[in-house]
């Protein structure tokens, strides 16, 4: 109970300032909302996990021989290449955005930035000024071709950072989460393997009593069978004894 207590007195006194703004800033960037709550440990923790996992995802999504890079995470809902993956993705924050941008230029006819990194792949078949002005830019066949295992571990790294910092937007929002004390788990264990051992001895005690009852009650029928046995031999005697008293009346 005291360590329950003292962990409920420690969140309390923790000063979570404006868990809207540090929801909003744990999105944007990793750890950020706790930097902003001043929990520095976790800050660093959170980010260097959640960027690290993120980038390594990129990493494996690039062929550098033929120019692509991070190309595992891309926005597109077009038919045939709808990219489910990018909402888990987008909760990694500011550093999946730059895929809603490579998507707006491609879609409006302009050359992709940053050398392709996090551009959708164009269409098997070019259509306009989209096509024209990316078409250097691999499709989807292709990237799967060139890195067909790296490309599926690259997407699920990046999924990974973003759902790990969706936990670390709620911990920023609401604060630790509460946990039972292993002590107290194990004082209530023995109480109750205790409650178990008295109902034990109680069972047995009723037990012996009721095997001493029987005890008793058979007793008494071997007594009365006794006495009904010693009573016949009494009757037999004496209706053995009346024929001599009538022959010595007639002597």
């Amino acid at each position: 109970m005291s360590e329950t207590t003292d962990e409920h007195q420690v969140i309390q006194s923790l000063d979570l300032r404006d868990p809207v703004v540090a929801g909003v800033l744990a999105w944007l960037v990793p750890g950020a909302g706790h930097l902003y709550q001043r929990r520095y440990l976790k800050a660093v923790i959170f980010f260097v996990c959640i960027v690290s996992t993120f980038v390594y995802g990129l990493a494996l999504g690039s062929v550098p021989s033929e120019g692509w890079y991070g190309r595992t995470v891309y926005y597109s809902f077009r038919p045939g290449d709808r990219r489910l993956h990018y909402i888990a993705q987008l909760g990694a924050g500011l550093i999946a955005m730059p895929a809603v941008v490579q998507v707006h230029r491609m879609a409006s006819g302009k050359q992709v930035l940053f050398g392709g990194l996090m551009a959708p792949p164009r269409s098997r078949v070019p259509r306009g000024r989209a096509a024209q002005a990316n078409a250097d830019e691999p499709t989807a066949h292709q990237l799967k071709r060139a890195m067909p295992k790296r490309f599926e571990l690259g997407t699920l790294y990046t999924l990974v950072a973003g759902l790990l910092n969706v936990l670390a937007i709620y911990d920023a929002c609401a604060g630790p989460v509460l946990t039972e004390p292993r002590r107290r788990k194990k004082d209530q264990s023995s109480e109750g393997s205790d409650e178990e051992e008295s109902a034990g001895g109680d069972s047995t005690d009723t037990a012996s009593e009721a095997g001493a009852a029987k005890s008793t009650a058979s007793d008494g029928s071997d007594r009365s069978r006794e006495d009904q046995a010693s009573g016949g031999d009494g009757e037999t005697s004496s209706s053995e004894i009346k024929p001599d008293g009538d022959e010595a009346k007639k002597a």
